[in-house]
């Protein structure tokens, strides 16, 4: 059975089914506020930590690359079917998509990234990485375990949710482009917003951090082939060096930067490999290079990549060189800056301040890291925000994308409450608004 058809189903069932429970205790700003604290202490009941800890735990010790979550997606639904929440699978070869609510508008959706890096995990951790050279560096164990926990929340509390929560759980965030496969076969179509969150080790526990607009950079990949002719080191005049070729290349790139982008435009051009040759006394036939651009801007990092192929094929030209340029647009798609919404950033600030209290939402300053969340975000109204994890009294936390990465536990119920109470309230505002009945039915869910 197609996505479509399945999700179909769910709100048939809706239209056949009448609502639990009137919304006038809940439609009151009381009965809002006070659902991020009733959602936290549910979460941080012992027997919810116990299980979301031990969930983590079992994600962590079997990482598996993008596209390759066969076992982390089992144990997904496997959670979803004790808690008996439906779910499409698969969807983008791993992915799953779970349904909490009355499987009806409006809809509301919480997305977890699934993925591992290809690192190799240090430390004699007892739940540390069984699978040798991959690792959950990035904490992505940690967000399925909060959006699982999420749903564990929304479950026990399904008489409030006014509409249906969409559990977005996404493979190959780690440069596969999961979230644009994801969006491609539908699974937000009609829906709302998105919310997403990211641990970080730079924040205290029991902290967020956010901010309306840009918060992460667009990005894109390339790699290059700088072809002369191979010779003898002592008669250089006999070759043609792509050596010397790809050096000016690297020089000129940095060009773009410094002497083309608007300084209040942040771009960034890096070239982080180079290979070529293999005994000092030889010019080799080629230098391969590779390198990343990124930008706030997605018309910046158009023009960075329209540059960049400008600059290479130039410079190679001049030193009598032949390049070829991969941007690898399929296997990687062009990522677009993550940019949060405006009314969604004020629903934020106050549920997690609600929750946490004021002093402990802080503003973000805008990093060059880039998200796949954005591809969401280009297509509905979304929200991504990092929550701390640091135990200010424990030493402090290794940076994500080592192998010495670890997850303090402690920010597992933090995530898990925040995730449901912006999808709970959201659903609530929601309902509060005028509807206009000429809008469109969900065709999938």
């Amino acid at each position: 059975m197609g996505f479509s058809k399945f999700v179909s189903l769910l709100l048939i069932f809706h239209l056949l089914t009448p609502a639990l429970v009137s919304s006038s205790s809940l439609g009151s700003s009381n009965g809002l506020s006070g659902i991020p604290k009733k959602f936290l202490d549910f979460a941080k009941r012992k027997e919810f930590v116990d299980w979301i800890v031990g969930v983590r735990r079992k994600i962590h010790e079997h990482p598996e690359l993008g596209f390759e979550e066969f076992e982390t997606s089992k144990l997904i639904r496997s959670e979803l079917d004790k808690l008996g929440i439906p779910y499409k699978y698969p969807v983008s070869v791993t992915g799953v998509v779970g349904f909490v609510g009355t499987g009806g508008p409006p809809f509301v959706a919480l997305r977890a990234d699934m993925d591992a890096l290809p690192i190799q995990e240090e430390g004699d951790w007892e739940h540390r990485s069984k699978i040798p050279g991959k690792m959950h560096a990035c904490g992505h164990d940690a967000h399925v375990s909060m959006t699982l926990g999420a749903a564990k929340i929304l479950k026990e509390h399904v008489e409030e949710i006014k509409g249906t929560v969409v559990l977005v759980f996404q493979p190959a965030e780690e440069g596969g482009g999961g979230a644009k496969k994801m969006l491609d076969e539908g699974v937000l179509d009609n829906v709302d917003a998105i919310f997403g969150l990211h641990v970080t080790h730079e924040e205290a526990i029991g902290t967020v951090v956010s901010k309306s607009g840009p918060i992460l950079a667009g990005s894109g990949c390339f790699t290059a082939v700088i072809s002369g002719r191979g010779g003898h080191a002592a008669r250089p005049q006999h070759a043609i060096d792509p050596i010397l070729a790809a050096s000016n290349i690297i020089v000129s790139l940095q060009h773009l930067v410094s002497r083309e982008a608007d300084p209040f435009d942040s771009q960034v051009v890096t070239v982080a490999t180079f290979q070529g040759g293999s005994a000092f006394n030889v010019i080799p036939d080629s230098v391969t290079i590779g390198g990343t651009f990124r930008a706030f801007l997605k018309t910046s990092l158009i023009q960075l990549k329209q540059r960049i192929e400008e600059v290479i094929k130039g410079q190679a030209a001049v030193l009598r060189c032949n390049a070829t340029i991969d941007f690898h647009d399929k296997l990687v798609p062009l990522h677009p800056p993550t940019v949060n919404d405006n009314d969604l950033h004020e629903h934020f600030l106050n549920v997690a301040g609600d929750m946490l209290g004021n002093d402990k939402v802080k503003d973000m300053k805008p990093l060059m890291g880039s998200e796949d969340f954005a591809f969401y975000q280009e297509a509905i109204p979304g929200y991504f925000y990092l929550i701390g994890m640091q135990d200010e009294s424990r030493p402090k936390l290794s940076s994500v994308h080592t192998p010495q990465f670890t997850i303090n536990e402690d920010v597992l119920p933090y995530g898990a409450a925040l995730h449901a109470s912006l999808a709970t309230t959201h659903l609530l505002k929601a309902e509060l608004k005028p509807r206009s009945p000429e809008g469109n039915i969900h065709d999938e869910l």
